[in-house]
């Protein structure tokens, strides 16, 4: 069988339960009632701090998604416009050997 194992709360989220339990303390509550109420305010300090967690994980999680994206699109459009330069670079080689073709038959035909 699992045992779980039961987690203890801090020491900074006992402290501040136990002060908000002083503050709302009422008259006649005994020193056990307010030990209660001290450990149940501390869980709820406790499930707060890990939702809070759990959503600043989830956020991040989020934000690494979205920067990932971001970086597929700018290589995306970074090799389209390497396409793009590389297909340009060809049309002026290419006229180039065409007009020395032109020059050369045009030569050939006057001589």
């Amino acid at each position: 069988m699992a045992k779980y194992k039961k987690q203890a709360v801090s020491e900074k989220s006992q402290q501040e339960a136990e002060a908000i339990t002083k503050g709302t303390q009422k008259p006649g509550q005994t020193k056990e009632q307010n030990k209660l109420i001290a450990q149940g305010i501390a869980k709820g300090i406790e499930l707060y701090k890990k939702q809070q967690k759990a959503k600043l994980r989830e956020k991040n999680k989020q934000a690494k998604k979205e920067l990932k994206e971001k970086a597929n699109e700018t290589e995306a459009i970074t090799e389209a416009s390497t396409a793009k330069h590389s297909k340009l670079g060809l049309l002026p080689w290419g006229l180039l050997v065409a007009s020395w073709v032109g020059f050369a038959l045009f030569y050939s035909q006057n001589v």
